[in-house]
This record gives structure tokens, sequence and C-alpha cells, in this order.
């Protein structure tokens, strides 16, 4: 199973490597195009939540194929693999990284400030990848929003001139994603299902 995930990880780091690199490029132009904070928050409450959605999908499309199917099982894995990975995903890992560079950051939680939203849409996820489990794309698509929502919520809630640390920056947001959302998609449902291999690249 260590091996497995090993390989998972590895198959999966150039693509989370591309999606940072347009976290990077849409930095650039956050901080050239002097968008303020304010509209950076508006994108990560629009970011987080599909993030989540498209989350709650992929964990449950994946229970559901290695399993029989139960419908509550596959409701809280979907809901703890989405809500719980997300946060991390999206705010608690930008959050650490921009305290640890020393940047003024502010601690928020989507999932708790706009429960209005999120909840609705892990259980929406939960409900299509229960009903039609399909991973491919979502996947992908899950990856890129998970990008796209920890930027936003660095320049969202962080004070920074943020050019001189995008090194850094590349690095928090390849860490953001490439473990949580492998962990979210894969590892995490897998690990109530019978002992059977990790699916190949070509099976999701």
């Amino acid at each position: 199973m260590v091996k497995q995930i090993a390989g998972e990880l590895r198959n999966h780091a150039p693509f989370t490597a591309l999606g940072s690199v347009t976290g990077i490029a849409i930095m650039v132009i956050v901080v050239f195009g002097k968008v303020s904070p304010q509209i950076s928050q508006g994108i990560f409450y629009t970011l987080h939540p599909l993030h989540v959605l498209l989350s709650a999908l992929v964990t449950t499309a994946m229970f559901k194929k290695h399993t029989q199917g139960k419908l509550l099982p596959a409701i809280v894995i979907g809901y703890a693999g989405s809500i719980g990975i997300a946060t991390i995903s999206d705010s608690l890992i930008p959050y650490a990284g921009g305290a640890l560079l020393g940047i003024e950051m502010e601690f928020h939680i989507g999932f708790i400030e706009k429960w209005w939203l999120v909840n609705p849409l892990a259980f929406a996820g939960i409900a299509i990848g229960y009903l039609r489990p399909t991973t491919k794309f979502p996947h992908s698509g899950h990856v890129l929003l998970s990008t796209w929502a920890s930027l936003f919520y660095l320049t969202a809630f962080g004070i920074s001139p943020w050019i001189p640390l995008v090194h850094f920056v590349f690095i928090f947001l390849f860490l953001a994603v490439w473990l949580p959302c492998c962990i979210s998609d894969i590892v995490f449902p897998l690990l109530f299902t019978p002992k059977i291999p990790l699916p190949a690249r070509s099976q999701r």
C-alpha cells in the first residue's frame, strides 16, 4: 500500500507542479493589477466551495466504485474527505505558509464562515459522486481549484509584496495541493474499502 501511494504521489506531481505555475501566474496578475484583498476574498469564497464540491464528488465516487455502495458510509466519507482535507489544503497550509514567511495573516475557515454555501455543496458533490461515480476529470478540476483557492487565500488574508516571495509561494501551493488532494481523492476513501490495489491512472 505504501509503495502504491508513493506511486500515486509521483504520478500526480507533474500536474500539481503545473497547477502551481498557473497559481504563480495569477499571483503576478493580482499584484501588478493591484487587485484588492476584498476582491481576492470574493474569489476565494467562490473557489473554495467549488473545490469542496469536486472533492466530495471524487471522494464519494472512489468509495462507491470499490464497495457495495452503502449510502450512509458514502455520505460520512465524502463529507469528511472533502470538508476536512479541503480546509487543510485551502486554509491551514496557506495560513501556516504565510506565517512561516513572517507575513501578517488572518485565519479563516470557509466551511464555518460560509457554512450555508460550503456544506450544501459538499452534500451536492456526495450525491453526484454516489449516483454517477466518475473520478478522472473531476480530479483534475479538483487539483486546479485547490491550487487557485490556496493562492487567493494568501492574497486575500495576507499582507505582503508577494513578488519577492514567489519561489516560496510555489512550494506552499504545491504542498497545499499535492498531498491533501491525493489523500482526499484516492487514499482516504480506499482506507474504508476491502483490501484492493490502488487504481491505475487510466482507470480513474
